[in-house]
């Protein structure tokens, strides 16, 4: 009997129900929440992704408000851009699409953006009250990540958890949030989380003892079955493009589904879940700004 699969698009799909409700709500109040994604350059994953924000904006009722800058575009510039949207009230929210061209400062940009408006929970004050347990915007991937858990029921107060990958986007977050006690309306927490990565010596010790394993460490075949313990969830974070066009995470090794007892596909498991975290994050930010209290 294979795994449980852990369908991102179904609950993205709920989630953003929800969200359109709470939209149509704040406009009782003359609010209309809007996403603001700076675009430098022309990466085309990136251009993707800011796609599928716009059009999941509309969606729900909220608006879009791009912004694309030439890839030569210099950092002044660029910051000159991230005040604007800072001052501009019809903007909720912020965010700068990474990765931006070498020549720019990313921590920088984070740096500059009005924290109420970080919906990427980025700037140092944000990551600072997610690290004290009381958090104002959660980076999407990892709330993605919580609230796929929440709603399949899977134990984690009390759980081994195991994230592969330490970045500042996803794993530092991610473990973070699921080490913590949870904050009122949170998702899960209450874990036991062992961070792992690449000078992680027998990580097939850790992640076998783990009954939950996040993977994102951004590397195809990082997690093979002989790694996974009978009935663990796996929640893939990663997603590769291969030679022929098709999509696929970095767990790649198909008999993981023989030994896991949930596990998210690729494409359909988190990747949805981010985008649609991100709208809960501008709804959030529309609602502090106003003086409403969050939900």
């Amino acid at each position: 009997m294979g795994a449980t699969t852990i369908d991102g698009k179904a609950t993205a799909a709920a989630e953003r129900e929800r969200i359109a409700t709470e939209v149509t709500a704040l406009g009782e109040h003359g609010i209309v929440p809007g996403l603001a994604a700076v675009l430098v350059g022309d990466d085309p994953a990136s251009e993707v992704y800011v796609r599928q924000k716009e059009r999941m904006c509309e969606r729900v009722g909220m608006r879009s408000l791009g912004e694309r800058l030439d890839a030569e575009v210099s950092q002044s510039e660029l910051l000159e851009v991230v005040d604007r949207l800072n001052a501009d009230p019809a903007v909720s929210g912020i965010i700068v699409q990474m990765p931006l061209p070498d020549h720019l400062d990313e921590v920088e940009a984070q740096e500059r953006t009005d924290p109420t408006k970080d919906v990427d929970g980025l700037h140092p004050e944000n990551a600072g009250r997610l690290m004290r347990g009381d958090p104002r915007f959660v980076p999407a991937t990892p709330l993605g990540c919580a609230v796929l858990l929440a709603t399949y029921e899977i134990a984690v107060s009390g759980a081994n958890i195991v994230v592969l990958g330490r970045s500042q986007l996803v794993g530092r977050p991610l473990a973070t949030l699921l080490s913590a006690k949870p904050s009122p309306g949170g998702p899960v927490g209450n874990a036991t989380v062992t961070v792992c990565h690449t000078r992680t010596r027998d990580l097939a010790a850790h992640t076998r003892a783990a009954d939950v394993i996040v993977v994102a460490a951004g590397v195809a075949g990082a997690l093979t079955a002989d790694m996974v313990s009978p009935g663990a969830t796996v929640i893939d974070v990663g997603i590769h493009r291969a030679e022929d066009g098709s999509l696929h995470g970095d767990v790649t090794d198909p008999t993981v589904e023989e030994v896991a007892g949930a596990l998210t596909p690729v494409p359909g498991g988190v990747g949805p879940m981010t985008v649609t975290m991100l709208l809960e994050n501008t709804v959030r930010a529309a609602r502090i700004q106003a003086g409403l209290p969050a939900v």
